[in-house]
């Protein structure tokens, strides 16, 4: 049983992006909108910094849109299938960024997985180091189309808007949100995200990343619980919110080698006892910090407001202030954490404007390593200090 398992959950392609969990993605399948919207959740990460990346369905009137693939497993073709047999073939394949390798990868193999949709992509996509044509990435050029460029797919159901393009230096961000106007819901990549405050449905299976950080010491055993896992989650978010968040030290390396290939962590799911963080008091606001409220249900994911939008802050206000302006909405689904999220257009007006008058892109705190990047990447020459911000698509 555990062997067709991992065959039903094996991702060959996984050396192409090798991310955590590696060539072995569990799928969590969520009905989020009944009969109209789908979530397909899997895990991806650096080493233990793991957290959720989402690809939602949609039903159409005639069949099924998939936004922001993720590794199309024999376990996500068999779900897929079983909608199919209930709402029609899946129509269109959509990429809705051009700078998230994460969403990227996967979209090849999906494609094949079904020859017959359309594949969707937003404009300005690239490929580091080198520039290569969609074709050869594995993208099927006679079924490739461009948004905007090229139309838009289901104008009849879907409207669409993008944020960006933004010149990063070595490529372009663009993300492209869609409103299912069925549901009201509004599909996003990853500039706004919901934390929540508990771990997610998707660590019930091996929830490792979260014992893993949920220690104090390299010595102390991975153990399992309800508190570890919420301690071992929260800390997990502020990995992957500020990389290197400000409540964290490292201990002096004789230290932590002291305290490796303890008793019962001498495996490779311990990394043998190698734990070189030290929590200080603190870190535990930091988290609470990055919660939604009542009044804010969705914000900035900290990565890309430091590295991404810190001279671009006017592109995302026009994003938010159009897509309030224009939709009716009642529910947004990111691609990473919590959706879907109770989100109405008058929250994104609001949160456009308390980002308009607050704190931008911080320097202090649990921002500063993200800002010393970004300063050293200013100083290289790697990212432009007054990106250009051509017209919206």
């Amino acid at each position: 049983m555990a062997e067709a398992t991992g065959r039903s959950q094996s991702w060959p392609w996984w050396p192409l992006l090798p991310l955590y969990p590696y060539g072995r993605r569990q799928t969590l399948i969520r009905e989020l909108i009944p009969a109209q919207v789908w979530s397909f959740e899997q895990l991806q990460g650096v080493l233990y910094v793991a957290v959720p990346i989402r690809m939602t369905v949609l039903r159409l009137r005639r069949g099924l849109l998939l936004y922001a693939p993720v590794a199309p497993t024999v376990e996500v073709r068999r779900a897929l299938a079983d909608l199919e047999q209930r709402f029609g073939p899946v129509q269109t394949i959509v990429l809705p960024t051009a700078s998230g390798l994460e969403h990227k990868v996967a979209v090849p193999a999906m494609a094949r997985a079904f020859p017959m949709a359309t594949v969707w992509v937003t404009p300005r996509q690239w490929s580091f180091p080198m520039a290569l044509p969609l074709s050869w990435l594995g993208f099927p050029a006679r079924r490739t189309r461009v948004l905007f460029e090229q139309g838009v797919p289901h104008a009849e159901e879907l409207d669409w808007k993008a944020l960006g393009p933004l010149d990063l230096g070595l490529g372009t961000f663009l993300e492209v949100a869609c409103l299912h106007r069925a549901s009201a819901s509004v599909l996003i990549t990853d500039a706004l995200v919901a934390i929540g405050r508990e771990p997610p449905e998707l660590f019930g299976a091996d929830p490792t990343p979260l014992l893993f950080h949920a220690r104090d010491r390299g010595d102390e055993p991975l153990q399992d619980g309800p508190e570890n896992r919420r301690r071992g989650w929260q800390r997990l978010v502020l990995f992957a919110s500020y990389l290197r968040p400000d409540r964290l030290a490292v201990p002096p390396w004789g230290e932590v080698l002291s305290q490796a290939l303890a008793p019962g962590l001498r495996s490779l799911r311990c990394y043998f006892g190698l734990y070189p963080f030290r929590w200080l008091p603190g870190w535990q606001e930091e988290f609470q910090a990055l919660l939604p409220t009542p009044s804010a249900p969705l914000r900035v994911a900290p990565v890309l407001e430091r590295l991404v939008f810190p001279r671009c802050r006017s592109a995302l206000l026009d994003w938010l202030r159009a897509m309030a302006r224009d939709w009716e909405i009642g529910w947004v689904i990111p691609a990473h954490y919590e959706a879907p999220v109770a989100v109405r257009a008058s929250q994104l007006a609001d949160l456009a404007d308390s980002l308009e008058v607050g704190t931008w892109a911080p320097d202090g705190g649990s921002w500063a390593y993200l800002a010393g990047i970004d300063r050293n990447l200013l100083r290289l020459g790697v990212v432009p200090r007054s990106p250009g911000v051509p017209p919206q698509c």
